[in-house]
C-alpha cells in the first residue's frame, strides 16, 4: 500500500515537471513572437536612446566646453578694464570687439560666467544711476555661493532704493541677511535692514534687527545696536 502511495506521488510530481517545462517553452515562445513583433520599434527606441547619450555628451564637449573657455576670456578682459577704472569698456556690449561684462552675458548666458557676467554688469549698471537695467541684470545672476547670492540680493535692494521702493528693497535686504551662513555677512545686511527700517518709520522692524545684532553679532557691531535700539524709541 506504501509503495502504491509512493508512485502515485511520483507520478504527481513527474506530471509537475512536466507542466513546468512546458510553461517555460510557452513563456519562451510568447517572448520570441514579441521580440519577433517588436525588434523594429525597440531597435529604434533603442537608438534613440543611444543617440541622446551621445548627443548629450557631444553637446558637452563641442558645445558648452568651447562656450565657457569664450566666456572666461571676455569676462576677464571686462575685469581687466574695471580693474584699471575704464568702467565704460569694462561694461562693454556696444561692439563684438570689445563685449565686456554685458556683451559676456549676452552671449553666454547658459554658462556660469554669463551669470556671473550678469552681476558685474548690474552693479555698473547701478554705479550709472540707471536702477532698473541693474536690477534685471542682477535679477538674472544665480549662483550655488550662498554668499554671492546674499550680495545678489543686497545689490537688488539698493536698486529697489534707487527706484523708491525701499518696501521691497527692505524685503530683499531680508532675503540678504538670510541667503549666507557668513556671519558678517548676516551681520551686514541685517543693520542695513535696521537702519533702512527706521528711514521707514517701521520702529518696531528697526528694533527686531538690531536687536538680533546685539544677541548674535556684538563682535562686529562695537555696540552701536545699542544705540540703534533707544533711537527706535523716540526716532
Amino acid at each position: 500500500m506504501a509503495k502504491l502511495a509512493k508512485n502515485a506521488q511520483n507520478e504527481q510530481e513527474g506530471k509537475e515537471t512536466v507542466e513546468f517545462f512546458k510553461d517555460l517553452d510557452r513563456e519562451a515562445l510568447n517572448t520570441e513572437r514579441f521580440l519577433e513583433k517588436y525588434s523594429k520599434p525597440l531597435g529604434i527606441t533603442f537608438g534613440v536612446l543611444i543617440l541622446g547619450v551621445l548627443g548629450f555628451f557631444a553637446y558637452q564637449q563641442f558645445i558648452v566646453a568651447p562656450k565657457n573657455v569664450e566666456a572666461v576670456k571676455t569676462f576677464l578682459a571686462a575685469q581687466k578694464n574695471l580693474t584699471e577704472g575704464k568702467d565704460k569698456e569694462a561694461l562693454g556690449g556696444k561692439s563684438a570687439a570689445n563685449p565686456g561684462f554685458l556683451g559676456t552675458y549676452n552671449d553666454y548666458s547658459s554658462t556660469k560666467i554669463g551669470k556671473l557676467s550678469a552681476y558685474s554688469a548690474g552693479l555698473l549698471k547701478f554705479k550709472e544711476g540707471k536702477f532698473q537695467e541693474a536690477l534685471d541684470l542682477l535679477d538674472n545672476f544665480s549662483s550655488d555661493d550662498k554668499t554671492l547670492m546674499a550680495m545678489k540680493y543686497g545689490a537688488m535692494a539698493d536698486a529697489k532704493s534707487g527706484l523708491n521702493k525701499n518696501d521691497e528693497a527692505l524685503s530683499l535686504l531680508d532675503k540678504a541677511a538670510a541667503a549666507s551662513d557668513d556671519p558678517y555677512t548676516t551681520y551686514y545686511f541685517t543693520r542695513k535692514a535696521g537702519i533702512l527700517a527706521l528711514g521707514l518709520k517701521k520702529n518696531a522692524d528697526a528694533k527686531k534687527y538690531f536687536s538680533a545684532i546685539d544677541e548674535k553679532y556684538q563682535d562686529y557691531d562695537n555696540g552701536m545696536s545699542d544705540s540703534y535700539i533707544e533711537m527706535t524709541k523716540y526716532y
